[in-house]
């Protein structure tokens, strides 16, 4: 059994990574839908965290874990800096903004002569393992355990609910969007740093909308119920073209297809096949009641 275990790993080593990598990502843009606001600049602070932890390793030789929090702890002030002007948008119109700042930062690599410019970072160092990121999704998910039952989980929400009504009950919602906007960031660019140790090169071509959006997508997969409904859809959408393999040039014509089935039959996704009772909209109205009554505590 264990030499079963062992020879799978191998096989599928590099497709693990890759999926524990875009779970990582689908928990950064759940810290932002989980009060609320629809942003696409995932994909920017995916590419802020992989192109510093990548300097850092190619040129001050920094050992991988200190290039990876460096990295994430730049996404996270970026996202902070960021999210002062933007934050106080609202839906389609935040949407529009975070999507700007992710072209600015994409045409920024590319015209900037550090990062290598359209030809981007080559030869990094493949020093990402499997059990570090496996290690990273543990302590992030157990975070995001921890913030549902806490006062900064229930303002969120309560943000998420009716903001207006929260902002009433005299909740700082400004302070805590940009707690969740800072948090995505900061997992978005750890998710950067370890793809950047992984795929040995990087470039500008990587990081643009479509990544928004493929992030996005695996939200709306998974459904936003619970932290691990993204990181369901994530694995979902990485391991699903590689079992359709044998489909060749269609195996992403089913992956639409199956995007649309959820859409449609599963509208709040696939945790919609683990809920064995529907919430109404008076069980919906009681808790955001009890998550102002919480935070008001």
């Amino acid at each position: 059994m264990l030499d079963l275990l062992a020879g799978f790993f191998r096989a599928y080593d590099q497709l693990l990574l890759f999926a524990a990598i875009n779970s990582l990502l689908a928990l950064s843009i759940y810290a932002t839908l989980s009060a609320g606001m629809l942003s696409l600049a995932n994909g920017a602070f995916m590419a802020i965290g992989a192109y510093s932890s990548a300097l850092l390793t190619l040129n001050q030789h920094w050992p991988l874990a200190a290039s990876l929090a460096a990295g994430s702890l730049l996404a996270g002030a970026v996202g902070f800096l960021l999210g002062l002007p933007v934050l106080r948008l609202r839906g389609v119109f935040l949407a529009i903004a975070t999507l700007g700042f992710g072209e600015v930062v994409r045409i920024a690599l590319l015209n900037w002569e550090p990062t290598g410019g359209p030809l981007g970072l080559n030869a990094i160092p493949a020093t990402t393992r499997l059990w570090e990121v496996a290690l990273a999704l543990v302590v992030v998910s157990y975070y995001f355990v921890r913030l549902r039952h806490s006062r900064m989980g229930h303002a969120l929400l309560a943000i998420r609910e009716d903001e207006p009504a929260a902002r009433t009950m005299g909740i700082n919602t400004f302070y805590y969007k940009n707690c969740a906007f800072v948090t995505g960031a900061l997992i978005a660019g750890l998710a950067g740093g370890f793809s950047a140790h992984q795929t040995h090169s990087i470039e500008p071509a990587n990081f643009t909308f479509g990544l928004a959006v493929n992030i996005l997508i695996y939200a709306i997969v998974g459904g936003t119920g619970a932290f691990w409904g993204p990181m369901l859809g994530s694995t979902l959408l990485t391991v699903l073209p590689e079992t359709l393999r044998f489909l060749k040039d269609y195996r992403l014509i089913f992956n639409g297809l199956v995007l649309l089935g959820i859409i449609i039959f599963l509208p709040n996704g696939l945790m919609s096949l683990f809920q064995w009772w529907p919430r109404g909209r008076g069980e919906a109205t009681q808790v955001t009641a009890a998550s102002l009554d919480a935070v008001e505590a």
